[in-house]
């Protein structure tokens, strides 16, 4: 892969991976709610995980969808489906970090992997890094897209959550958490509305 293609792939992965999106607005918010140590595993099973998601659609279930378009369909509904259900979870999360806190948690490193498979913005991240910077599959260059990803996405997803952090201790005003938690909940269900639309 040359300069300029590796210029572009840094700039995609930068601008992909700071914008809002699903997983960006559960790091904010699990911020807010929980505090940025707490969601340290949160934000290392996103970013694996979504480097395992490239280097699974490089390495060949990017052709199952061109094959069997139906799947695709199906996972769209699926992860609509399942962000709403996110939408609900932080629409009624507690709002301000203190003993009620001490009965819930973040999503655990693991459940954070998995949500990349039922989050429409990593589909749609990961389908295009690899049918732009890795269209033969290879894995050589599959696997240097999958690892400028997770470089890059790392700091920013980071910047989420520390925003988040910051928030829960300028925000002591329990109204005010909540209604930052309806508005959340909101851009979350706005974000799914471009898959089902």
């Amino acid at each position: 892969m040359n300069i300029e293609l590796l210029s572009a792939l840094a700039l995609f992965a930068f601008v992909s991976s700071i914008s809002p999106g699903p997983n960006n607005l559960i790091l904010l918010s699990s911020g807010i709610s929980f505090g940025a140590r707490r969601c340290i595993a949160l934000l290392l099973g996103i970013n694996l995980g979504f480097m395992v998601m490239i280097l699974t659609i490089g390495l060949g279930m990017g052709e199952v969808f061109k094959h069997f378009p139906i799947l695709y369909e199906c996972l769209k509904w699926i992860s609509t489906a399942y962000l709403l259900y996110l939408a609900y979870k932080i629409a009624s999360s507690a709002s301000t970090i203190t003993t009620e806190q001490t009965h819930t948690h973040p999503m655990t490193f693991i459940q954070a992997a998995l949500f990349q498979w039922v989050n429409p913005k990593a589909w749609s991240m990961a389908l295009s890094a690899i049918a732009v910077y890795a269209p033969s599959n290879k894995l050589e260059s599959t696997l240097i897209v999958a690892v400028i990803f997770a470089i890059i996405n790392l700091p920013c997803i980071l910047s989420w959550l520390l925003v988040g952090d910051k928030l829960s201790e300028v925000l002591k005003d329990k109204r005010k958490v909540q209604a930052l938690n309806y508005f959340l909940a909101f851009l979350l269900v706005a974000s799914v509305l471009p898959t089902v639309l």
